[in-house]
């Protein structure tokens, strides 16, 4: 059974990670990064974590649910239900306009699935993805099915990949463009 104490210090190892993740993708999630991250022993990530793979997983799934709940915040709060989407598909960094922070959120993606321990987690929090996608595109108007707000994700992500690879500056433009086309 776990103490109060490594609660904590697991919670921190985790925050830190996620933090990482956030700011460098998988490349930059190493146990001395985390460790010093979060202030800790560096042998603090391997006591607390039996892999490297179960710490990005845990950093994986902390900024899924940490943007996920971000989401409902905004969707709560009465935010414009288009932006909700797009943040939630582009990362929120992209309402800057920074092509950096779509990059780096579509790396992450990509990186996800060269990351097969990652599935489980993958496909747990799609639906939740999907019932939150759902909610703001009827929330604008338009109810879709889980099939519709699929084929709604795969025209955002095309149009922003094309928009990377063409290192458009504008990438959260062109996806707001392709979402109301999609509409």
């Amino acid at each position: 059974m776990a103490t109060e104490k490594g609660e904590r210090r697991r919670q921190a190892l985790t925050e830190a990670a996620g933090a990482l993740l956030r700011e460098g993708g998988f490349e930059a999630l190493r146990h001395r990064a985390v460790a010093e991250r979060a202030g800790l022993p560096l042998a603090s990530t391997t006591y607390y974590f039996d892999s490297l793979e179960e710490l990005i997983t845990a950093a994986v799934e902390y900024t899924g649910r940490q943007d996920l709940a971000a989401g409902r915040a905004a969707l709560d709060s009465a935010d414009e239900p288009v932006e909700v989407v797009l943040d939630q598909l582009l990362g929120r960094g992209s309402r800057d306009g920074g092509l950096d922070a779509v990059l780096l959120r579509y790396e992450q993606l990509v990186g996800a699935g060269r990351r097969p321990y990652l599935a489980p987690l993958m496909r747990t929090l799609r639906p939740e993805l999907d019932a939150l996608l759902g909610e703001a595109l009827a929330r604008a108007g338009h109810r879709l099915d889980t099939d519709g707000v699929h084929r709604i994700v795969e025209s955002v992500d095309g149009a922003v990949i094309s928009a990377l690879i063409e290192a458009d500056p504008d990438p959260r433009g062109v996806a707001r463009a392709a979402l109301l086309r999609s509409l």
